[in-house]
């Protein structure tokens, strides 16, 4: 296609930030802000800019220069300004979580695939330079087959008003998660315990347990009350382990020649058997070199690739319908008083990527 056409949609809190790495993406050219409030949209873009302005979503639809849409607005408009856009023809660029609930986010990916159309999820984090690496590494058995994942997203954060601290902040680690784990190894079951220690009417603790194929387990601690921020994850592995402090840019990563190793029953003696089969490896740490860059900028470069090769993102429709099927299990487990829940499968869901070769 060559350069597209791009509108941003809501010129809130994340709105602003589509805007700078849209501007500043060859291939994409900005041709609106489109928002219910037209003056925030023009304090975003500032005095001099030349992008369109427009309180109406659909002058900015019917615009044949519009060839795709970035939507920032609350998860619960996403089903009807996603699905508007994919209606016109457009490509659709849009913030976590993909729609409010599990059978809408399917609605948009039947509707992207359909039409041909990307559609695509901005889970930023899974863009960062230590995802992609974390990628290699893992699905990659650098680590060796996976034991488990252990995420803490914490700090004292904003209570929002529409969605509890598991649909707020689970969602980054969730997507991870997932862009990582081998194909062998998915999410089946969820419990989630959570408090509302202050009232707010939602969850503002909560903790995760998701069981994976093979016996592995993966745990997420979100909260909105920490006065101190936290942001690590840790992966275990039968050969390596991986700690990921987001927090220090000094050394973000560093990879663990330590772990425990368990001996066969039939390699060691009765004696030895009787006392223990488990041994401790300890071996060098290594911190890879890894580049810095904005996430966000990878983003915007992938949604560019993806519609003018035909191909799906790397965090497509699918990758969307995957995340809301965790977050839909946990609610209900966590109305539940915490017992563990079957994950839906996507396996039968139309994709984004079947869309775009069909």
């Amino acid at each position: 296609m060559g350069t597209i056409g791009l509108a941003v949609i809501g010129a809130g809190y994340w709105g602003p930030n589509l805007v700078r790495n849209a501007q500043a993406t060859p291939g994409l050219r900005l041709q609106y802000l489109c928002d219910l409030d037209a003056d925030r949209a023009r304090k975003v873009l500032g005095e001099y800019s030349t992008v369109a302005v427009s309180d109406s979503l659909d002058e900015v639809l019917a615009d044949p220069a519009v060839d795709a849409v970035a939507i920032a607005t609350p998860a619960g408009t996403h089903l009807p300004v996603a699905m508007k856009a994919l209606e016109a023809g457009k490509h659709v660029l849009v913030e976590k979580p993909l729609a409010a609930t599990y059978d809408e986010g399917r609605l948009l990916v039947e509707a992207a695939d359909k039409r041909g159309l990307t559609l695509m999820l901005d889970h930023t984090y899974c863009y960062t330079p230590v995802v992609e690496h974390l990628r290699d590494l893992v699905r990659g058995g650098g680590i060796g087959s996976v034991q488990y994942l252990d995420s803490v997203r914490i700090n004292l954060g904003l209570v929002q008003p529409d969605v509890d601290v598991l649909w707020d902040l689970a969602p980054h680690d969730l997507s991870i998660f997932l862009s990582i784990l081998p194909d062998g190894v998915q999410p089946i079951a969820v419990a989630a315990h959570g408090s509302d220690p202050i009232g707010a009417g939602r969850a503002c603790v909560a903790h995760l347990t998701i069981e994976l194929t093979g016996g592995a387990m993966a745990h997420v601690h979100v909260n909105w009350l920490s006065p101190t921020k936290v942001r690590t994850m840790i992966i275990g592995g039968s050969n390596r382990t991986v700690v990921w402090d987001d927090l220090n840019p000094a050394q973000r990563l560093s990879v663990y020649d330590r772990g425990v190793d368990r001996k066969d029953a039939t390699e060691v003696g009765a004696q030895a058997r009787a006392q223990t089969m488990v041994s401790y490896r300890t071996g060098a740490m290594v911190a890879p070199a890894l580049p810095e860059k904005e996430a966000l900028r990878a983003v915007m470069a992938e949604f560019r690739d993806s519609i003018n090769d035909s191909r799906p993102p790397l965090t497509d429709g699918r990758s969307g319908l995957r995340v809301l099927s965790i977050l839909e299990a946990a609610s209900a487990s966590l109305a539940k008083g915490g017992v563990f829940l079957p994950i839906r499968s996507t396996e039968n869901a139309s994709s984004t990527a079947e869309g775009v070769n069909a």
